[in-house]
């Protein structure tokens, strides 16, 4: 089996996670090599030069977004620089293996998309009302995937604030801890006006993640929606099953309501042990059980 075909298995074969990882470093290669040849094409080298960057990422100016609708989605895939992409996929390998300990793959991909929808939000209104960005909206645009893992980040703090992970030098630390650096980091990083864009977008990611862990904490699954879409999407693009189907019995309205009222009952005793003793108290069937039903 060749290279190629070794990474098409992976892809195939991986979760969500593995996924955004292989979509965000094959589109950071595709744009890398594509440089290449616009550079002797163009004999110009420079990144300011390269037309395709402006395409795939957000514009701070709300004129040009208005042609390049596009963009407020594939800005989170986009990267340029070999750092930027190296430590954005670390963390998101991280903090996602911690959301995956917790929740399921399909909250793991929305998180990520409204995370970074959230950050272009907020990029979007911070350059353009504030008046301290405003000068650098005419040439100011926006990528990567970081928005995006800081959502994640965040909304697994939110939902398993005490889990411990384990740093260098530092040995066990809190996840909530975790979180609260990374915020602090943002905000003081903002006044210097180098990477303004990115670091408002963080704050962006982190809000939506924030409340995303408030509101599965409770019950409350607000990717739903956004995961029926894509679904929806998706079966436009499957091809039909020619397999013939074979029909079991009809199950009664009273059965149904019977299993629901019951696996909801058990549900319900679940969160009221996480709330009272933490999610480290459940015994591997229950969390089975509520892993089965976050789905």
């Amino acid at each position: 089996m060749g290279i190629l075909d070794e990474i098409k298995q992976s892809y195939r074969q991986g979760g969500a996670l593995i996924k955004l990882i292989y979509i965000n470093v094959g589109v950071f290669v595709a744009i890398r090599l594509l440089q290449v040849f616009f550079s002797f094409s163009s004999g110009s080298a420079s990144v300011n030069d390269y037309p395709l960057l402006e395409w795939l990422s957000v514009p701070a100016d709300l004129s040009t977004l208005l042609f390049k609708p596009w963009t407020i989605l594939t800005y989170m895939f986009v990267h340029y620089d070999f750092l930027h992409i190296l430590f954005n996929m670390i963390y998101l390998y991280w903090f996602g293996r911690i959301f995956l300990e917790f929740l399921n793959p399909r909250q793991l991909l929305g998180v990520y998309i409204l995370g970074g929808l959230s950050g272009t939000v907020f990029y979007l209104i911070s350059y353009n009302l504030i008046p301290l960005f405003q000068q650098q909206v005419p040439y100011a645009i926006l990528m990567g995937a970081s928005g995006s893992v800081m959502a994640i980040l965040f909304a697994i703090a939110r939902y398993a604030p005490n889990h411990k992970i384990y740093l260098m030098f530092f040995g066990a630390v809190q996840l909530k801890y975790v979180a609260l650096v990374a915020l602090v980091i943002d905000l003081i990083s903002i006044p210097a006006l180098s990477n303004t864009g990115g670091h408002l977008t963080h704050l962006g990611g982190a809000a939506f993640g924030y409340f995303y862990g408030g509101q599965i904490s409770s019950g409350k699954d607000v990717t739903i929606g956004f995961n029926r879409m894509m679904d929806a999407l998706a079966s436009l693009f499957k091809r039909k099953s020619r397999l013939k189907v074979t029909h079991k019995r009809a199950v009664t309205d009273m059965e149904f309501n019977s299993r629901k009222v019951n696996k909801q009952k058990e549900v319900d005793r679940i969160l009221d042990k996480i709330k009272a003793s933490g999610y480290d108290s459940l015994s591997k069937d229950e969390k089975q059980t509520l892993f089965d039903a976050s789905k």
